[in-house]
């Protein structure tokens, strides 16, 4: 069995706890935590997925996330996520959450937002560049290079709560 995940119904609460996998190809919805960094002058932290990576390889993306494990909150999952992907020790806050289709499954995903003012050491198994980008330049990016598909929904969502 491989990550075990919990499925939800289309009111976040837990059904039963699935292997991801099965989740994914049976569309069940599940949970993943995501979190958008941004920088003390308000840019936002932009990356590339490695080309070999199992999902949306050598896509780029504004928001770093996973799964939720079982038994564990979003906010917690956020927390992991982000010393997992860039080595950061920080209590993202969530923003907001919704029951986002997907590309490849729906899921409830919970947006985060954290503001880094450290040293950043992105694992490579997870992101393959990045940089930080003004609000500008990132619409630009979301829109005209290979994007993770799921995220311009989820930024769009982000842009219209901001106003």
């Amino acid at each position: 069995m491989g990550e075990l995940v919990e499925r939800v119904d289309e009111r976040d609460q837990v059904v039963a706890v699935v292997d991801r996998g099965e989740a994914i190809r049976e569309k069940w919805p599940h949970r993943v935590a995501t979190i958008v960094c941004r920088d003390s002058e308000g840019r936002f932290l932009v990356h590339r997925r490695p080309d070999d990576a199992s999902r949306f390889p050598g896509q780029f993306n504004w928001m770093l996330g996973g799964a939720v494990n079982v038994g564990e909150s979003y906010e917690e999952a956020a927390a992991r996520e982000l010393a997992e992907e860039l080595g950061v020790s920080s209590s993202p806050r969530l923003v907001f959450k919704f029951l986002c289709a997907g590309v490849i499954s729906p899921y409830w995903l919970g947006l985060h937002e954290v503001v880094i003012t450290t040293r950043i050491e992105p694992d490579p198994q997870e992101v393959a560049w990045w940089n930080w980008l003004t609000e500008p330049e990132l619409a630009v990016l979301v829109r005209s290079q290979v994007f993770v598909p799921d995220a311009r929904e989820a930024l769009d969502r982000y842009q219209a709560l901001r106003g």
